[in-house]
């Protein structure tokens, strides 16, 4: 601006040049009742996050990914048979993760590293 202060109003506005993008912790669990179907969201579901359980995905989601996610979703399951449960835990992903219980066996835990390809 002429007068010397910046046309951004705050750091959320701008930061360094480029959008922030928040990720956000997800439990995502589903009820299949076709064999077939839940063997495709099973496979859709790999593609989003870590297998926890049957049917129990954790997921860690741009909010255009989680869009993407309930999308996908619902292209594949029947909407008249089936349930998905899309729970967000916040942005926190080490809270999100501490908050989860686990009586018994352990959940196997991917490295923590991210790796971008």
């Amino acid at each position: 601006m002429a007068d010397g202060r910046s046309a951004y109003t705050s750091l959320s506005d701008y930061t360094v040049g480029r959008r922030i993008e928040m990720r956000s912790s997800y439990l995502v669990c589903y009820d299949i009742r076709n064999p077939k179907r839940l063997r495709r969201v099973f496979k859709l579901m790999k593609g989003y996050g870590e297998h926890w359980q049957f049917s129990i995905f954790f997921c860690i989601l741009k909010d255009i990914d989680r869009v993407r996610l309930q999308s996908n979703l619902e292209e594949e399951i029947n909407l008249r048979e089936d349930q998905v449960i899309i729970i967000n835990m916040g942005a926190n992903e080490r809270a999100a993760r501490g908050a989860a219980t686990v009586i018994g066996q352990s959940l196997d835990m991917q490295d923590e590293k991210i790796i971008v390809i």
